[in-house]
C-alpha cells in the first residue's frame, strides 16, 4: 500500500515535485508517485492573484513544485500549495509602505463604499469614501475616481494578518478645517455664496468650491418663513452674514435676514453723515 509511510516519506512543509493529472475548478490534482495524488486548492496557488480557475495558472501534464501542507492518512488526503514555494508578498508590505507613504497606484474597483488601488501587482489598498475629501460630502466613489485612474494616494493603516491597507486621498493635503476655513470666515462678516440646495429647514450655500454653510430656515427673513423655495432658488447668489464656525463640527451657521439688517444700518450711518 503506498499509503502506509506516506507521512513519512512526504513530511508536512517538506518541498517536491509532481505531474498535474487532473484539473476541476476548486484545484489540481498531483500525482506524487504510483497511487498516491494530492490536491492543490485554488486558494493555496497565490498569494496576490486573484485566480478564477486552475486552468489560468496550471495544464495537465504540467510537472511543478509544491510544498505538502497537511496529511489525511485514513481519508487518503495530500493537501498541496504551490504559494507556499515562494515568499509570502504581504510580509514585507508593512515595511516597505508604512504609514503616511505616498504611493502612486491603479484604481482597479469601485464599491459605494469606496475604492480599491492596486499598489503593486496583486496587492490593493481600499480608498475608502470617507477619505477622499475634508470638505465635499460624497455620495459614490465614481464622483472622485474613474476605474483605472492612477492616483497618488497616502498609506493610513497596513493590517499584515488581515491582507488589508488604507489608503487615504484627503490626507495629501491640510485639513482645511484646521486652518483655512476659520481664518478666512469669521463671525460677523458679510460674504457672498451660491444657493446649493434647499431643504424644509434651511438652505445650503456654497462660499467657495466644496465648502458650504447652512442659512437655517429661521435667519432667511423677517418674517416667518413657510417654505424656503419661496424665498430662494437654487444657483441664487446671497448676500449671507457668518454667525458661527464650528471646526469641530465642520458647520458654518449663515444669516440672511441679518446681512440684509447690517446694509441697512450702513445705509442710515451714511444717510446720517450726509451733508443737509
Amino acid at each position: 500500500n503506498p499509503w502506509e509511510e506516506v507521512e513519512k516519506r512526504y513530511p508536512v512543509d517538506s518541498r517536491l515535485s509532481g505531474e498535474i493529472v487532473n484539473i476541476m475548478n476548486y484545484g489540481a490534482f498531483l500525482k506524487i508517485e504510483p497511487g498516491v495524488e494530492g490536491l492543490v486548492h485554488i486558494s493555496e496557488m497565490s498569494w496576490t492573484r486573484r485566480i478564477n480557475h486552475p486552468s489560468e495558472m496550471l495544464t495537465v501534464g504540467d510537472v511543478i513544485d509544491v510544498v505538502v501542507l497537511e496529511i489525511n492518512k485514513g481519508k487518503q488526503e495530500i493537501s498541496l500549495g504551490i504559494k507556499q514555494t515562494q515568499e509570502n508578498p504581504w510580509t514585507h508590505v508593512a515595511e516597505k509602505y508604512p504609514p503616511n507613504t505616498r504611493i502612486q497606484g491603479k484604481v482597479r474597483n469601485l464599491t459605494n463604499y469606496g475604492a480599491f488601488v492596486e499598489i503593486e501587482e496583486g496587492i490593493d489598498g481600499l480608498l475608502h469614501v470617507s477619505d477622499m475629501s475634508w470638505t465635499k460630502k460624497i455620495g459614490h466613489p465614481s464622483e472622485v475616481v474613474k476605474k483605472s485612474d492612477t492616483i497618488e494616494c497616502v498609506v493610513l493603516k497596513v493590517e499584515e494578518d488581515k491582507q488589508r491597507i488604507a489608503l487615504g486621498l484627503k490626507q495629501l493635503h491640510e485639513d482645511p478645517w484646521a486652518r483655512a476655513v476659520p481664518e478666512n470666515y469669521i463671525p460677523g462678516q458679510i460674504v457672498e455664496g451660491t444657493v446649493t440646495k434647499i431643504t424644509n429647514f434651511g438652505v445650503f450655500v456654497e462660499l467657495e468650491e466644496d465648502l458650504e454653510g447652512l442659512l437655517h430656515v429661521s435667519e432667511l427673513a423677517d418674517h416667518k418663513v413657510e417654505d424656503p423655495h419661496a424665498e430662494v432658488k437654487i444657483g441664487d447668489k446671497l448676500l449671507v452674514k457668518i454667525l458661527r464656525v464650528d471646526a469641530v463640527e465642520r458647520k458654518i451657521g449663515l444669516s440672511k435676514k441679518r446681512a440684509e439688517w447690517s446694509a441697512t444700518m450702513d445705509a442710515d450711518a451714511g444717510a446720517e453723515g450726509a451733508p443737509k
